[in-house]
């Protein structure tokens, strides 16, 4: 009888812990972002005196790559909630405004522009 208890609460725990990041991938990607990792923390922030909440430390990129670290707050019935979100870097390298090739080509036809206007100003001062 004990045995089954404890597999029914490892069981739940389970699956909890698999909404919660489901959730909490959601909720960054809502926002833009990409979760890069996330630990469940059961002493993190704000642990002291929360009943229902779970606790995780994540580490996410925004959408115009910067690289931030928070505390999350979740439960089935309480949403999401940052508790401390900090920046931690960039990852510029990630950036997808343009593709490479796209990016490219815009610059070498800006280049072009400015080399043609540039003769045309030559040629006008002689």
């Amino acid at each position: 009888m004990l045995l089954a208890v404890v597999a029914i609460v490892v069981v739940f725990r389970l699956m909890a812990g698999s909404m919660d990041g489901d959730r909490i991938e959601s909720y960054v990607r809502e926002r833009g972002g990409t979760l890069r990792s996330k630990s469940w923390a059961p002493f993190g922030k704000g642990w002291l005196g929360e009943k229902n909440d779970r606790i995780y430390e994540i580490e996410y990129e925004t959408g115009d790559g910067e690289i931030r670290r928070a505390t999350v707050k979740t439960s089935m019935l309480s949403g999401v909630y940052f508790t401390d979100d900090r920046p931690v870097g960039r990852d510029d390298k990630s950036r997808t405004d343009l593709a490479p090739t796209e990016e490219a080509a815009a610059l070498r036809a800006e280049n072009a522009r400015l080399k043609a206007e540039l003769d045309r100003l030559s040629d006008r001062r002689r």
